[in-house]
């Protein structure tokens, strides 16, 4: 089962599983709908039982586009078959629980938060790529996510999950979450005042979208896996640190408390960590290409610059007051990210938002369903707005 099957998580896995067919199949797909010839592929090519449509005006266009793809494949002559269509806003939800061994939640933002509940309740294994489910909805995941159910698909979780094995919970003193340092890496605050757009998404070593590269030069995309690792591996704030390491070699670390630390090293390819995820505990041969150990490596490591980029520590502060902290916290990110991709937010302004958000914030209490968590957001990004809005007549 794949959510967000036309994203880039959604297009290597099913790379993965074009490449290992005997051991792996797609039993569903799902998408937003923005890209309804490629879903309407996927589902055909794959064979899929049922596809699902988040954005309910895209359906027509994905059920001409898979009768299309259909009938290149044969469809006239029955050798291809149209699957179920499930539309709507609550369509990724029905489909995570559709039949299947594992479901892959590779969605974007906190929408991803409703499949990834249906998917633990319905039993699936998650492979979980879906970060937002974690920081907006951790108090609801941990309720009903059984021991070893999710499984991470983020390259430093998958690392961590990796370098875990080593030892027992109680021997951990550290996990440490490795970052490339973005494309600003080593500039001071002052320096970043003047930051454009064109400047932030020029990522160093990672091909993402705009949200998510604009996230990664703020830091607030490893601030997200922060809060993750705290929600996946149950380590306090305090034992959880970021280190940054330019060439993305080393995609996370746990210290143990012998003075042991253990590393998870390849080359920056995503498929690894997803391939690890479809075959968790077991590994795919040849997922992808090993470090090459007969040429010279220069690896360093640095500490990172809480002044000039203080938005983990403001995400740890979130997550230690729990709650929906967390979920004020992405929410007013994203807010202020989409203030900034339309210039009307500087790029300090970012995290200078959120943190006037968090600081607003009343007491909602603890989460005890999703809409509680959506009241929250609601709340984040009205606020973020208006701080926007009130900063532009400055």
């Amino acid at each position: 089962m794949l959510l967000g099957s036309t994203g880039s998580i959604g297009t290597q896995v099913i790379d993965i599983v074009r490449a290992n067919p005997d051991r792996f199949r797609v039993v569903a797909v799902g998408a937003g709908g923005t890209r309804p010839a490629l879903l309407a592929e996927q589902a055909i090519e794959l064979e899929a039982e049922a596809v699902a449509v988040a954005d309910a005006t895209a359906v027509e266009d994905v059920q001409l586009r898979l009768f299309a793809a259909a009938t290149k494949r044969g469809w006239t002559s029955g050798d291809a078959r149209i699957p179920k269509i499930l539309a709507g806003r609550g369509a990724m939800t029905e489909l995570a629980a559709w039949p299947a061994d594992t479901v892959l939640n590779a969605m974007d933002g906190s929408i991803g938060l409703e499949p990834t509940l249906a998917a633990l309740k319905a039993g699936r294994t998650l492979a979980l790529a879906n970060k937002e489910s974690l920081v907006a909805g951790g108090p609801l995941v941990r309720e009903i996510a059984g021991p070893g159910q999710i499984v991470p698909v983020d390259s430093e979780h998958s690392a961590l999950a990796q370098c875990l094995r080593s030892g027992t919970a109680e021997r951990v003193a550290k996990l440490v979450l490795t970052a490339s340092g973005g494309p600003f890496r080593g500039r001071t605050r002052d320096q970043l005042a003047d930051v454009t757009l064109e400047d932030a998404l020029a990522h160093p070593t990672w091909d993402m979208g705009p949200v998510v590269t604009i996230n990664s030069a703020t830091m607030v995309n490893k601030s997200l896996e922060v809060i993750e690792a705290h929600e996946l591996f149950d380590v306090d704030y305090d034992r959880i640190e970021v280190a940054v390491h330019p060439q993305s070699m080393i995609h996370s670390m746990v210290e143990f408390t012998d003075g042991s630390t253990i590393a998870q090293a390849s080359p920056p390819d995503m498929r690894l960590p997803i391939a690890h995820a479809l075959a968790w505990p077991d590994r795919v041969p040849a997922a992808a290409r090993p470090v090459d150990w007969t040429r010279t490596h220069d690896w360093h490591f640095e500490p990172l610059d809480r002044e000039a980029f203080p938005a983990v520590e403001l995400a740890k502060e979130a997550g230690r007051a729990g709650g929906v902290n967390p979920a004020i916290y992405n929410a007013a990110n994203e807010e202020a990210v989409t203030a900034f991709r339309a210039g009307t937010l500087p790029f300090l302004g970012i995290v200078d938002t959120v943190s006037a958000v968090l600081e607003a914030a009343p007491e909602f209490g603890r989460p005890g369903s999703v809409a509680d968590v959506l009241e929250a957001e609601n709340w984040a990004r009205a606020r973020a707005r208006q701080l926007v809005l009130d900063a532009t007549k400055r």
